[in-house]
């Protein structure tokens, strides 16, 4: 036991310094680390088999929309970024320009994109010309440049993998359905796939996208009380298709110009699964999408170990036919209790021990990461009983998630209260708020909260009351929280 709590103690505790702990975990958990370019990361080669897991159940389900996926450029001529004032005036400051080619000085600056609706709506602006051609529905999956001035691991940093989805309708109506519908998208497969509730609803128009007409957005609630933006969907309405002259023939003969949405998640959601999930040993990650579902570790006692080490292999190689994620750390230079605390600093649902007594009893021990439960199975179930196992372990992820921001998410009327509250406890506030940007301004800088997001339906409704700060008729009931 000694090692093992040496160990752990190379991991801040999360209620010491959550910020620490966090960067503990990335770095300690092999997920990423630092770079010498200021603001940029690697992500290593377990952090990355997470988020390809991520990323495959999103684009099944992308797919199965009806998108299909392409590629764009990387650079984005000065001419067409800045055809958009708006959407320009919102990335300047975040924008890497590229102004020489070798030796050579470019006639023109190249952004790396920040994001790619200029250099796309060139491009659909030569596809459409018909109805005919319509709905154009096009994901990419990418990297983005965005010159941050405060980094941090996975959550902001100058470059950043994500998807975005690019759309093309002939109407508004088609082009709100399919902004909602991927809203819903993102939605499911965070909880589903993440075991990540979230709220959602539309941002204000001092939070929307630069240059949309309504940004939704997708909210959860980290471990230490802040918003995470997880996700958003933008309707982007007719505003770049007549910057950029995206016009169709309509079957009446009439020109016009189509409606736009554009809808993305990036790898900061890596960072909402660690501090949704995590604790002081490590990650604790989704069964879903963890890169190992299962880790073996043979219990070596004196002789025998090639007869251990045979029945690890053995035991592996059945559970991945039966299309397992799982491996054998067969190291002997490691003791099990170092390799215990390695796996579940590194979030592996399922841990399956064997030793010589398991082998006389044709069963193995199984440890689950979350409860630390210890199961004796017998070795010709092991396969059905991983399946319930995970699956019990994917919903208790989620169902611990959610009851987290069920007990902080507060209703609060009085705005005194409203800033004890923000600055002691933090979570979601849900609070009455008259709609205008003043008011919005001034309780971000008195409080640090930022309005996360307008509610659907019945949610919003500030059923008569006044706004927590002006004390003016309310407009909407809204979610406050202070956020990454």
């Amino acid at each position: 036991m000694a090692e093992e709590k040496e160990f752990v103690k190379e991991l801040t505790s999360k209620s010491v310094d959550f910020s620490q702990w966090y960067v503990d975990v990335v770095r300690k958990a092999e997920l990423a680390d630092y770079t010498t370019i200021k603001g940029c990361m690697v992500i290593k080669p377990y952090g990355f088999a997470l988020w390809e897991n991520m990323r495959d159940a999103l684009d099944r389900r992308i797919k199965a929309t009806g998108h299909k996926n392409a590629y764009f450029p990387l650079f984005v001529p000065e001419s067409l970024l800045r055809k958009e004032a708006e959407h320009v005036e919102g990335f300047a400051p975040e924008v890497a320009w590229v102004t020489h080619g070798g030796d050579d000085k470019l006639e023109e600056r190249l952004a790396i994109r920040p994001t790619s609706e200029a250099v796309i709506c060139s491009i659909y602006a030569k596809w459409i010309h018909s109805y005919r051609d319509l709905p154009v529905l096009i994901n990419q999956w990418a990297n983005v440049v965005r010159w941050e001035k405060v980094t941090r691991l996975f959550l902001r940093t100058t470059e950043f993998l994500w998807q975005e989805g690019h759309t093309c309708h002939r109407t508004e109506q088609e082009a709100e359905e399919e902004t909602l519908k991927m809203l819903e998208v993102y939605r499911e497969y965070m909880e589903t796939e993440l075991a990540l509730p979230t709220v959602v609803g539309l941002k204000t128009e001092s939070e929307k996208f630069a240059g949309a007409l309504r940004t939704y957005t997708l909210e959860a609630l980290m471990g230490d009380g802040k918003a995470l933006q997880s996700g958003t969907s933008h309707n982007l309405g007719q505003h770049f298709a007549r910057v950029f002259d995206i016009k169709y023939l309509d079957e009446d003969q009439q020109e016009k110009y189509v409606w736009q949405t554009s809808w993305g998640v990036s790898t900061r959601v890596v960072g909402a699964i660690i501090m949704a999930h995590g604790d002081d040993y490590g990650l604790q990650l989704p069964p879903r999408v963890a890169p190992i579902q299962a880790i073996i570790i043979p219990i070596f006692f004196g002789e025998g170990k090639e007869v251990i080490r045979n029945k690890c292999t053995e035991v592996e190689e059945k559970l991945r036919q039966a299309g397992y994620r799982v491996e054998s750390d067969l190291r002997e230079v490691y003791t099990p209790g170092w390799k215990f605390n390695l796996w579940e600093l590194k979030g592996v649902p399922l841990r399956i021990e064997i030793g010589p007594r398991d082998i006389k009893q044709n069963r193995v021990v199984v440890v689950r990461r979350d409860t630390r439960e210890k199961l004796s199975v017998p070795e010709d179930e092991i396969t059905e009983k991983l399946q319930v196992l995970l699956t019990d372990y994917q919903n208790a992820l989620l169902k611990r998630a959610q009851t987290f921001l069920r007990e902080n998410t507060r209703s609060i009327d009085d705005y005194a209260e409203f800033k004890s509250i923000i600055e002691e406890k933090r979570g979601f506030i849900v609070s009455p708020w008259c709609g205008s940007a003043e008011c919005e301004s001034a309780i971000k800088e008195e409080t640090k909260a930022t309005i996360r997001c307008i509610p659907f339906g019945d949610e919003q409704d500030p059923q008569g009351k006044q706004c927590i700060r002006c004390s003016k008729p309310a407009k909407w009931r809204v979610y406050f929280a202070r956020a990454y």
